[in-house]
């Protein structure tokens, strides 16, 4: 394999990855444009090196463990909490980085595009249809519930931290109703307050969301409660 081939290949392989991984980015996903890229990136270079030694190793074999093997990173994004599971999504987008991967080491940049055109498209297009099917499902005696997140962060990571609340909510089954700042008796210090609705009760996504920004420095104090409708 000439040295400008392997240039060739490995860079649509970064190219590929971090398309990918912008989408995860931009949602806060535990495996962003980095992860994602880095995926891509080794799997092509482990299937590139089974070209160049076609002596000693096939690199159909090679694929098929980058296949398997990265099955461990996606378990490491798997988190459970309770009954509920979150991170099968992100877990299976980087199964499908290193597809990609795969193609741009064997040469397929074309198809490598394609393939992340479908990983883009299932995770984009597709998050509405799903959360209008779960919605549908939901019976109508379950009704609304209504609640109430606070946090409490620094004045200049206000806009950060509204942010996080907005893409938080917005890929869970919740409804933003309203998000607002407003001053505390600390100085320096803002809270941040996200109204939401859900049907049915919500209370483990929130427990999961709240658990989750709670790991964000700037953020002092974090809660969660259920309010009644004309409390809004």
């Amino acid at each position: 394999m000439q040295i400008l081939d392997f240039v060739l290949r490995l860079g649509a392989a970064l190219l590929m990855g971090a398309v990918v991984g912008l989408e995860r980015q931009w949602r806060q996903r535990t495996a962003g444009l980095r992860t994602n890229t880095l995926v891509c990136v080794g799997s092509c270079l482990f299937v590139t090196l089974g070209l160049m030694t076609p002596h000693e190793g096939n690199p159909t074999q090679i694929a098929a463990q980058v296949v398997s093997g990265i099955g461990f990173l996606g378990a490491g994004v798997i988190i459970r909490n309770g009954a509920s599971v979150s991170g099968l999504n992100t877990a299976a987008t980087l199964w499908c980085a290193a597809a990609v991967g795969v193609l741009c080491g064997f040469g397929h940049a074309l198809f490598a595009a394609i393939g992340a055109a479908g990983v883009l498209a299932a995770n984009v297009i597709l998050r509405p249809i799903a959360r209008k099917i779960i919605r549908e499902t939901v019976t109508e005696d379950e009704g609304e519930t209504h609640y109430r997140i606070r946090a409490v962060c620094r004045g200049k990571h206000e806009q950060q931290i509204r942010s996080l609340l907005l893409h938080a909510v917005h890929d869970g089954p919740m409804r933003l109703q309203a998000l607002q700042s407003a001053d505390t008796d600390s100085v320096d210090r803002m809270e941040v307050r996200a109204d939401v609705t859900c049907l049915g009760r919500c209370d483990e996504p929130l427990e999961h969301l709240v658990a989750r920004l709670s790991l964000e420095q700037s953020i002092s104090a974090i809660s969660w409660q259920v309010i009644a409708e004309e409390e809004e």
